[in-house]
């Protein structure tokens, strides 16, 4: 067990049941710039995608639902819902920056499998655009493990534009989802 992972819980809750008053708890990390960066994904959103589930394969197309929290201003929380092929799927993602690492990270479980994804990645230069790096199960080819990409880009503070890409056995990316996310009114 790491102690050093317990010991915020335990301050936090010490302090929540009466043992530390506001002015003897230790000092917590502020929300970062990488942090504020996320909380612009924050609101509702409706998406309309495209999904190619396989070469000369017709394109689905799905409809659905972003709706984003932020939690304490370090993590947001996105619950998206939309209908893939009349099936009905439900996914959760977080998404963060972990300072020690220096980098983006994050997580995605969804209605339809049993894997968690693990997310690493990075904002581009220009502060548009999140890339995040997982492995996971090759829905194309019977499981076998595969290199994933998906991406955020920001085209205005109302629309995103998702991209998912998968990395060939060839080491080529090949997009298989695109989403144009536009923020509610």
């Amino acid at each position: 067990m790491n102690l050093r992972r317990l010991i915020p819980t335990a301050v936090v809750l010490f302090a929540c049941c009466g043992g530390l008053s506001a002015q003897e708890l230790p000092k917590m990390p502020q929300p970062s710039e990488q942090h504020q960066w996320l909380q612009q994904f924050v609101g509702k959103w409706d998406c309309q995608s495209e999904a190619t589930m396989g070469p000369g394969q017709p394109p689905l197309s799905c409809k659905g639902t972003m709706t984003t929290h932020s939690l304490g201003g370090f993590w947001v929380l996105n619950e998206i819902k939309n209908e893939v092929g009349g099936v009905k799927v439900t996914g959760v993602q977080t998404i963060g920056y972990d300072s020690k690492k220096k980098k983006y990270v994050g997580t995605w479980v969804d209605s339809m499998t049993d894997h968690i994804w693990q997310y690493e990645g990075s904002v581009d230069e220009a502060g548009k655009k999140l890339t995040l790096y997982a492995d996971g199960p090759n829905v194309m080819d019977g499981g076998k493990q595969a290199h994933y990409r998906d991406s955020y880009e920001f085209k205005s503070p109302d629309h995103i534009l998702a991209t998912s890409e998968m990395q060939g056995e060839d080491g080529k990316w090949m997009t298989f989802m695109t989403g144009n996310y536009r923020r509610q009114k």
